[in-house]
């Protein structure tokens, strides 16, 4: 099999708001979908692999918005400043907490637009993602209180029965028999980030069908033996 074939298997499949899993986190679930209108600004926090990026990319493709991690922080965010009216009415700033001096100043200057134009025609919505809350982020105090001036949501880890069930879920809709051994051996012997563990799902469903085996605990440790994965506890 062709190596980078399978490789490309570990894509993940498009995040959604629907297909984000979590009991505790209905608040932030509503706000994404009824909230996001020119003038607002959401600032979405929790520990790593609770979910962040996933729901900033969600709203970047219900709502045709940029996304941009604190990489590109500066130069997407002094590019969407430059044009006028704006060309997308959403921008997605994720990992704030790890925004560089000139990533602050972007930051800090796309929300003195955004409170400038308010809810006016050429308005928009911001969405960050921080890995505590705006007031405990170790940024500059201007941008913490800018962060922090609207919407704040605080992500809850999902228990293991959530991700059994989140599992369980995308199995069905990908017509594949994700028995209770290799799911738990999933949760038990892999990175507990859904977004990998998604990723291995579709990957194994692919790889089953390409090898005409069924999905045994084998096989995926096959797959991810021939990927190098690190599976971390």
């Amino acid at each position: 099999m062709n190596q980078q074939l399978t490789l490309d298997f570990f894509s993940p499949p498009p995040q959604t708001i629907n297909n984000f899993v979590g009991n505790g986190n209905t608040a932030v679930l509503t706000a994404l979908r009824q909230s996001i209108q020119p003038g607002r600004a959401i600032y979405i926090w929790g520990a790593s692999g609770s979910g962040r990026t996933h729901l900033l990319r969600a709203s970047v493709n219900a709502y045709n918005g940029i996304y941009c991690n604190h990489i590109s922080c500066a130069e997407n965010i002094n590019s969407f400043l430059e044009v006028s009216p704006h060309t997308s009415k959403l921008i997605a700033i994720d990992d704030v907490n790890l925004l560089d001096t000139q990533g602050q100043e972007a930051l800090f200057k796309l929300y003195n637009r955004w409170r400038e134009i308010g809810r006016a025609v050429n308005g928009f919505t911001i969405i960050t993602s921080g890995n505590q809350s705006a007031t405990s982020l170790d940024l500059r105090e201007d941008l913490r209180t800018r962060i922090a001036w609207d919407l704040s949501f605080r992500l809850h880890n999902l228990s293991d029965e959530e991700r059994l069930y989140a599992l369980r879920e995308q199995a069905k809709e990908l017509g594949m028999n994700l028995t209770k051994e290799v799911s738990s051996w999933l949760l038990s012997y892999c990175s507990r980030d859904m977004r990998y563990l998604t990723a291995v799902v579709s990957a194994l469903d692919r790889y089953s069908i390409e090898r005409h085996r069924p999905i045994t605990v084998p096989l995926l440790k096959e797959l991810l033996m021939q990927q190098n994965f690190e599976n971390k506890t």
